[in-house]
């Protein structure tokens, strides 16, 4: 299928989410008001997928892969920051098919040990994202393996698109609704989910603005890939697949500091409890931060994506 919005779609979703059932949790959503989080007198929503299998949103796009392909004897291939990687072994575990995951160096040491826990063959690869996904491909072509991407495929944003019908069903009266943003696979899917019937705002570091930049230039282009959070939100551009769904559904973008980020972190521990990773924290980051703005009373949902980290000092 070429055409996005008949491979991604409401009712595909739909499909994909009965599939996905006996594998996924419907994982919580915590009601906050704004003044626990010092961003005003907004209603929030805290969707919290960091408390999916492997940490992070990343399994449903994981299995929907899986399951709804053929897996060739070789096993399945992926290049990751670390949360793709973590899902695709885990996937791979639970459904017992051998699974290969390029990570690059900069990927967390939590993520790291992830994947190796859950099985799968796991190979360090250059610095970036970008090198990890050269060399999974170069496998994938000597071995025959089934290469899952992370974002640009209609699968993956499929899986993803379910976390969005998810939250619909447990929260209906949200308005706005803040995303983080790496390759695009999460927004998109959750965007072609609500088909504009809601107001969503990706959030992207300042430091890999990929569908900042794809905006600006009305195509995806390379952006920057550094940050606290370049281990999940720093792939060099937006997937192909991806944006024609974003540009579409999308209402906006807004960039977020690496500090703001990391102080959107400690919030979540403070007033929560909530332990999430950067890439996790920083569709609050644009509330705790200002660059999003909610009017009086305004029902925010923020995605809290994942919470694979190992930089967190506990109180005793």
């Amino acid at each position: 299928m070429s055409d996005p919005f008949v491979a991604v779609n409401r009712e595909q979703i739909a499909r994909c989410e009965t599939l996905l059932r006996p594998y996924v949790r419907c994982t919580p959503t915590i009601d906050v008001d704004g003044p626990d989080l010092g961003v005003g007198s907004c209603k929030l929503c805290l969707k919290l997928e960091l408390l999916q299998h492997s940490g992070s949103f990343k399994a449903r796009g994981a299995f929907t892969n899986l399951l709804a392909r053929k897996v060739p004897a070789a096993g399945v291939v992926a290049a990751s920051g670390g949360n793709h990687g973590a899902a695709v072994a885990f996937a791979a575990m639970r459904l017992q098919v051998p699974a290969k995951i390029f990570v690059p160096s900069v990927s967390s040491p939590a993520k790291v040990q992830r994947i190796r826990e859950y099985g799968a063959d796991l190979v360090i690869q250059g610095d970036r994202y970008a090198d990890a996904l050269a060399a999974s491909e170069t496998w994938m072509q000597r071995s025959g393996a089934m290469s899952v991407h992370a974002f640009d495929q209609y699968e993956t944003m499929l899986g993803q698109g379910t976390l969005g019908m998810e939250l619909y069903q447990q929260a209906p009266s949200i308005e706005t609704l803040l995303v983080a943003v790496g390759g695009g696979g999460l927004i998109a899917g959750i965007a072609a989910w609500y088909r504009g019937s809601i107001k969503i705002i990706g959030v992207e570091p300042v430091a890999a603005p990929t569908l900042t930049k794809a905006f600006e230039a009305g195509r995806p282009v390379d952006a920057a890939a550094g940050g606290v959070a370049a281990d999940s939100l720093a792939p060099r551009r937006v997937g192909e697949l991806v944006f024609p769904i974003a540009r579409k559904y999308v209402h906006d973008t807004v960039l977020v500091t690496d500090e703001a980020i990391e102080q959107a972190q400690q919030a979540l521990w403070r007033s929560l409890r909530v332990v999430a990773e950067p890439g996790g924290a920083a569709a609050l980051s644009a509330l705790t931060s200002g660059a999003y703005k909610a009017r009086p009373g305004e029902r925010v949902g923020v995605i809290v994506s994942g919470g694979n980290t190992t930089a967190v000092t506990f109180d005793r």
